[in-house]
């Protein structure tokens, strides 16, 4: 019995001492996204991961929850605000719920290139929206990217914005993109990304949008025949966790993780640009016809969206990206 007791004392002595030493029990935090393993958001997560648990000597553990395990982009951004969510990866214009603000990344042809984006992101525009989100509840860590998208169809090479008169596009469910392609001409519809797939190929669509990885990534080169190198519109895309996680971390461990969400930004922003010629090449061999596009005749084109947002975004806001969009 006395064995016990002091077997109990020593344990006791032990905790006491690795409480007062600083050093928080571990803190997991599971993060999500919507791609899938092969995606260079999942590798360079993978990546932040590690030196993350590492650099905290295992205090702070980070597991991946890729392919939409934890729900798409919406039920990521609806956790996240009610605490239900730890935290993602997640493209900067699903958080229009939290803010419709968020919005203003997809304005058609507002990035002459990614530096430009970068720029913006990094900059005064990238700290108003992380402020949004704060009052949201959501801490934003980095930026991180989606790359430029660019259109697929079934029907014919897209060349100028007529071409896209009456072609059924799938995009995202945002109102601005759907606005930017009816403008254009064409027949948009919001489908859910797990379901386009079987939607091309079927013809419920006759085409998407999207960047060079996830075309080539999800095969949908074996369902479309045209490439269009459009690239109408630069997504971001938000590393994130919820304040309530973000509490439980101490100031030391808070600064790690913000010193590697920065890192690893850096490194799967060099993976899109080098991947972007890489899949390009990948997705002609695979026999997709490839074109360019009248870039001069969309700009001139999407004025109109750019003229009836400027209520939504605001003065300041469309200032910024015009400063950063030159």
């Amino acid at each position: 019995m006395k064995k016990v007791f002091s077997a109990l004392c020593i344990a006791f002595a032990a905790a006491a001492l690795f409480a007062s030493s600083g050093y928080a029990a571990e803190t997991l935090i599971k993060i999500g996204h919507v791609l899938n393993t092969d995606h260079c958001w999942h590798k360079n997560l993978s990546g932040f991961a590690d030196e993350v648990k590492k650099d905290t000597d295992g205090r702070v553990v980070i597991q991946l929850y890729p392919s939409g395990q934890l729900g798409n982009e919406k039920d990521m951004v609806e956790g996240l605000t009610l605490g239900t969510i730890d935290g993602g990866l997640i493209g900067g214009g699903s958080f229009q719920s939290v803010d419709p603000k968020f919005g203003i990344e997809a304005l058609p042809y507002a990035w002459p290139s990614h530096e430009a984006a970068y720029r913006a992101f990094d900059g005064k525009l990238g700290k108003y929206l992380f402020g949004l989100l704060e009052k949201k509840g959501i801490v934003g860590l980095a930026w991180w990217e989606n790359g430029f998208r660019h259109i697929t169809n079934n029907k014919k090479p897209i060349v100028k914005p007529e071409d896209l008169k009456g072609l059924k596009i799938r995009v995202t469910p945002d109102k601005m993109r759907l606005d930017t392609f009816k403008l254009l001409g064409a027949a948009p519809m919001a489908i859910n990304f797990g379901e386009l797939y079987s939607a091309l190929q079927q013809g419920v669509v006759d085409g998407q949008e999207n960047p060079y990885a996830i075309i080539y990534s999800n095969a949908f080169n074996e369902v479309q025949k045209y490439l269009s190198k459009s690239g109408h519109i630069w997504g971001s895309a938000v590393l994130c966790v919820n304040s309530d996680v973000w509490r439980k971390i101490s100031d030391k461990d808070k600064d790690t993780i913000k010193k590697f969400a920065l890192k690893w930004c850096a490194a799967q922003r060099k993976e899109t640009i080098k991947e972007e010629n890489e899949f390009l090449e990948k997705l002609k061999a695979k026999g997709m016809k490839v074109n360019d596009v009248d870039k001069a005749a969309f700009q001139k084109a999407v004025q109109p969206v750019w003229k009836s947002y400027e209520g939504t975004f605001g003065k300041e806001l469309m200032d910024m990206v015009r400063e950063y969009g030159k």
